[in-house]
């Protein structure tokens, strides 16, 4: 497999640094699992990162931190480690850091295209299965935030280049694109979504208001 589009340095930074949410740091495992490049990028910064910690003065901690800490512990959710949920799988191809998560049905959101909800602890931002069959042509389209995507299965291609199973496109709201699916086969991305899909164009405007992608 020839992956050709990777996160930026600074997202997988963030992953490294644990500084991403829940459902940015899934997708960006779900790259990670195919690609070598990219894990051996962020090993090097975890690397760093422990040679830094070792060279840190000690910090005083007050005398109740201990307890602070149990106490933030027993407040929070297990989001990690916590036991699978029994998802069931409709596709050999789907990343294993997908699997303690439950999921939501597929459900129809235009003409060839269906989405299925990933069920977070969290919703910072919204992360989904994106289906589309061969020679889809999605609408012309920015974003609110940004859009981390993770090609699982198929391609899909636009103004910024041809993606395949195992790239990732990592958006903002300053790209504006047009994926049109490869005529190959059905393309299943995973993606996590900050805000609202925005549609370009005059029909764009009109259908926005009811866009709830």
């Amino acid at each position: 497999m020839t992956i050709r589009h990777h996160p930026a340095d600074e997202t997988l930074t963030a992953y490294a640094a644990g500084n991403l949410d829940l459902g940015r740091s899934i997708v960006v495992a779900s790259h990670l699992e195919r690609c070598a490049v990219c894990r051996g990028f962020v090993r090097g910064v975890e690397k760093i990162a422990g040679v830094m910690l070792e060279d840190m003065s000690p910090a005083p901690m007050s005398q109740d931190a201990l307890a602070h800490t149990l106490a933030r512990i027993e407040r929070e959710p297990v989001l990690r480690n916590e036991a699978p949920a029994a998802p069931s799988w409709d596709d050999a191809d789907m990343p294993a850091c997908l699997k303690p998560y439950e999921m939501g049905r597929w459900r129809w959101v235009g003409p060839g295209v269906e989405m299925r909800p990933i069920l977070l602890p969290e919703d910072k931002v919204r992360v989904f299965l994106l289906k589309a069959t061969p020679g889809t042509r999605l609408p012309q389209h920015t974003h609110e935030g940004s859009e981390l995507t993770s090609i699982l299965v198929g391609s899909f291609h636009h103004e910024g280049g041809d993606f395949f199973a195992g790239d990732f496109e990592d958006a903002d709201g300053d790209v504006e694109h047009r994926p049109i699916v490869g005529k190959e086969r059905t393309c299943i991305c995973l993606v996590a979504l900050e805000g609202q899909l925005k549609l370009s164009g005059f029909i764009g405007a009109l259908l926005n208001p009811f866009v709830r992608l």
